[in-house]
């Protein structure tokens, strides 16, 4: 029987390619499944044989400790360098985008707090 190894949400399409090819390098089965049509399935690696499963755990555990260093390395590097991304340079890279974004935050504070104040003054 199939056994969840992964979920795939909000993870970045380079991880997947190499947890694909390190699963396909020490000949796991796995399947992945997608978030579907709507978004609201779970995209997720599966291990089809639960013999596998420790295996593939282990090497998925291994394997993300490894790009954790990986990727905070690279991120201290950049921040050495003063190319790592900050809110300021997020909004120089597309300010109406995120002006709107202030603005969608906004509406969802000030709206419940305008609609609760209204309701106590009735």
């Amino acid at each position: 029987m199939a056994k969840l190894l992964f979920r795939l949400r909000n993870v970045p399409e380079d991880e997947i390619e190499e947890v694909h090819a390190l699963l396909n390098e020490h000949q796991i089965d796995f399947y992945e499944t997608s978030a579907g049509n709507w978004g609201i399935s779970m995209p997720a690696l599966w291990v089809r044989d639960e013999i596998q499963y420790p295996q593939a755990r282990a090497l998925l555990d291994a394997y993300q400790a490894d790009r954790s260093v990986r990727i905070r390395a690279e991120y201290a590097r950049l921040k050495q360098a003063g190319r790592h991304q900050t809110v300021f340079s997020r909004f120089r890279e597309n300010p109406f985008a995120f002006i709107a974004y202030l603005f969608v935050v906004y509406a969802l504070v000030y709206l419940p707090f305008k609609f609760i104040s209204e309701l106590a003054k009735q």
